[in-house]
């Protein structure tokens, strides 16, 4: 793998760990505030909004700008929003500052998914995307704890800043390491648009929405439910996230490793496994022992999805699949922020802390609905497209005899 991964890989360490860290303080921003769990929810369903509708933002205004340029450009925008974040007066300024920092994220991880995989042979590109992938879920291992402890310990806003500072070491990396690869000729934003003409494509962007929304359904409210409902202190919540980190980086890297061979059957395999396991979670999160290994396996399961999910939409929109790469970034974060919202709903109804794990068990069993429609539209598709082949030539009328 080129060293060139690596550079990736440290921008992705630093925008992981914006994404999830507020997971573990949306108690103590929530108290600093004044605002409610539910709504201090809204800090997660912004940001992810911000990158549903910064991925094609930012992707467009690139699409006249070398890749390795607009790398730095993004990484540079990510370290002013958690800035703001860091010095936000109130609630709204804070929101507007993780919004600002989500406009980069769609599109570092599109754009950087597409260099990463130009810099490997066609046989390896599932495992290079999982490369990258590698620094948000190391994130969830290092970053994301390390900053929940900082924040528990010293200030919420010492965690953004470090979070800041830790872009800037992404921009310095992307810089000296990242080559200055050619923007191909004759892509124009219009033919980078007409994949989302393509079914496939579509189908696809909706399993991301729906299959990584299951796993944020439970982990956005992963703290008050596990210190409220499965009796765990506070300061666990740092070691709960670490396991949730060690989950997402096997299971990205196990999605990586199948993805090239075998990605239909590891999508169904692990989308229906991950709706059972959501499922399950009402009961587990009741239990310290059982709700630890859920969270392992939510980790796991749902990061698993990602190299595949990615893979795929790059091979449906291949000739120009830059835009489509970035938009299924933002296809994670609208899942993402459809969850959290619909996490909080149910929690606001009265229906407890645990349920937001049946709304992330429904969407999960949504999308591996949404991934048997695909295969067989495809299966469907490829017999069209071989009927002309395999039909026999009709023989020419033998001339009659007289």
């Amino acid at each position: 793998m080129p060293l060139a991964l690596l550079a990736l890989a440290v921008g992705a360490f630093g925008v992981g760990t914006t994404e999830f860290v507020i997971m573990g303080l949306l108690p103590e921003v929530a108290a600093d505030f004044g605002v409610s769990i539910p709504t201090s929810g809204l800090l997660v369903t912004g940001y992810a909004l911000g990158v549903v509708a910064g991925a094609p933002l930012m992707t467009a205004l690139g699409t006249k700008i070398p890749r390795k340029r607009m790398l730095m450009l993004l990484m540079g925008l990510f370290v002013l929003g958690n800035l703001l974040s860091a010095l936000a007066p109130s609630f709204g300024a804070m929101l507007a500052g993780r919004i600002v920092a989500s406009l980069a994220h769609g599109a570092f991880f599109g754009i950087g998914s597409v260099v990463a995989a130009e810099l490997v042979a066609p046989h390896k590109k599932a495992g290079a995307i999982a490369m990258m992938f590698t620094g948000l879920t190391v994130a969830n291992v290092v970053g994301v704890p390390g900053g929940t402890f900082i924040g528990q310990s010293i200030g919420w806003r010492t965690t953004f800043a470090v979070v800041a500072g830790l872009g800037v070491v992404g921009l310095a990396g992307v810089a000296k390491l990242v080559p200055d690869l050619p923007r191909p000729e004759g892509v124009r934003l219009r033919d980078e648009a007409a994949a989302f003409k393509n079914t496939q494509v579509l189908l696809a962007m909706a399993m991301t929405v729906l299959g990584f929304g299951g796993v944020f359904a439970a982990i956005t409210y992963i703290a008050p439910m596990m210190t409220e409902t499965a009796g765990f202190a506070d300061s666990s919540v740092t070691w709960l996230l670490v396991l949730f980190g060690l989950g997402m980086v096997g299971g990205n890297l196990l999605g990586g490793r199948y993805a090239d061979r075998h990605l239909m059957p590891l999508l169904y395999i692990t989308l229906g496994a991950l709706g059972l396991v959501l499922a399950l979670f009402t009961v587990t999160a009741h239990h310290k022992v059982l709700a630890a290994v859920s969270i392992v396996l939510i980790g796991a399961l749902g990061f698993a999805t990602v190299p595949p999910l990615q893979k795929r939409v790059l091979d449906q929109a291949k000739g120009a699949p830059t835009l489509a790469s970035a938009v299924n970034i933002g296809a994670f974060n609208l899942g993402n922020a459809l969850a959290a919202w619909l996490g909080g709903l149910v929690i606001s109804a009265g229906f407890g802390l645990t349920a937001p794990n049946w709304v992330g068990a429904l969407l999960a069993a949504s999308a591996l609905g949404l991934a048997v429609l695909s295969a067989a539209l495809e299966r469907r598709s490829d017999r069209r497209a071989a009927a002309p082949l395999l039909r026999v030539p009709e023989r020419a009328a033998e001339p009659a005899v007289h």
